[in-house]
């Protein structure tokens, strides 16, 4: 098989209800530096530039927690067995040659890692799965006693993302009876080889309350925060209405600009842009090209998240503040953050839109026109 024909996709599994993780929701919903651990997990996978598709795996109660995620989902079973195998069924007929199953729990997942999976894959194994060997001593007890001790020779701690041929690991799915502790396990009773690759101390898997405060660490030392701040002002012209962060809102006037002139979007784009380091609007979509005459802001801030993924960032939040006597932006402010969550693909708790005026000062007091004020925060793994 050529290195062209391979289409590697990833199976996150993540339908678990993490009882051990400590009181509160399932803990691939709970915060964990500046995001939440199933972010992590899934921005590692989307930024990588071998992996072509994603299957999540989650609860049916998840459905609202997972919105946003921009990825495929699946419903999983009872058991972590039954999960993946609604991972693997999902991907069938999608022409998918090798998948990466992986515990969504692992957040600390590094790119490196999920690369000598596929390495090693390429290279023709069936399987392959990261370890790190048993370095520690290892006792047997009883009853709080030491009752033994364990060659620890060739013993291995697994992790994962555990990467396979497709058809293969299906079918070892499909036959299998019983429980397994891992993909690695059903393969091997299925006849197939698996290679191990390096594993990393930092790929480990949260379980207990500790593990939160570790992995904590350990992210937001390694992790590239970047703000970026915009801002937009567009003058009032005759018209009977304005749109404001992707809502029509009716008013005795309307915004002049070339395009729909959308002030708030505009200034929300920019910051996109400017945390990213890549110019503004107008550097992507010049005004003097006729394309763009009256085209919908939209357009300008799906390709800022766009280039934001691309280059493996996440965004974390949005702040925009719009400035304006008239029209009032309260009663609209729940709609204007629903539209601009559908655009952005981003959960409507991570957007905070509001308003101020200037107090009757300079020329938004003078109704005049509308000033927005943006911040963004992305965040790369």
């Amino acid at each position: 098989m050529t290195m062209s024909s391979f289409k590697t996709a990833a199976i996150i599994v993540a339908a678990g209800r993490g009882t051990r993780a400590g009181a509160g929701s399932p803990k691939q919903w709970r915060p964990l530096a500046g995001l939440r651990v199933a972010d992590w997990t899934v921005n590692t996978f989307k930024a990588h530039p071998q992996i072509d598709h994603i299957v999540m795996v989650i609860h049916p109660d998840d459905v609202d927690d997972a919105a946003g995620m921009n990825v495929d989902l699946a419903f999983g079973g009872a058991t972590r067995d039954a999960s993946v195998r609604a991972g693997l069924q999902a991907l069938e007929n999608q022409g998918v040659t090798h998948v990466l199953i992986h515990d969504v729990a692992r957040a600390g997942i590094k790119p490196d890692t999920i690369s000598a999976v596929i390495d090693s894959l390429q290279s023709g194994a069936n399987g392959a799965a990261p370890a790190l060997p048993v370095t520690d001593a290892l006792w047997r007890g009883d009853n709080g006693q030491v009752s033994g001790t364990q060659d620890r020779t060739a013993l291995f701690r697994a992790q994962t993302p555990q990467g396979f041929a497709f058809d293969a690991i299906l079918a070892a799915h499909q036959s299998f009876d019983g429980t397994a502790a891992d993909d690695v396990e059903i393969a091997r009773a299925a006849g197939l080889d698996v290679a191990i690759v390096v594993g990393d101390e930092d790929n480990l898997k949260i379980t207990t309350p500790d593990d939160f405060a570790r992995l904590e660490k350990i992210l937001r030392g390694r992790m590239d925060i970047r703000l970026g701040n915009g801002f937009d002002v567009h003058a009032f012209e005759t018209g009977d209405h304005v749109t404001l962060c992707g809502v029509k809102i009716p008013h005795n006037r309307a915004l002049k600009g070339h395009s729909d002139a959308d002030v708030g979007m505009h200034a929300v784009t920019d910051a996109i842009y400017g945390a990213l380091a890549q110019g503004d609007i107008g550097r992507h979509f010049p005004p003097s090209e006729a394309e763009w005459k009256d085209a919908d802001s939209a357009i300008f801030l799906r390709h800022a998240v766009e280039l934001a993924t691309e280059m493996g960032f996440a965004i974390s939040n949005i702040d925009c503040t719009l400035i304006c006597e008239q029209p009032k932006i309260g009663p609209h402010a729940p709609a204007m953050t629903t539209r601009m969550s559908e655009i952005m693909t981003l959960d409507a708790t991570r957007i905070s839109i509001k308003a101020t005026t200037s107090e009757k000062l300079g020329f938004t007091g003078r109704e005049e026109g509308i000033a927005a004020l943006a911040s963004a925060t992305l965040v790369k793994p």
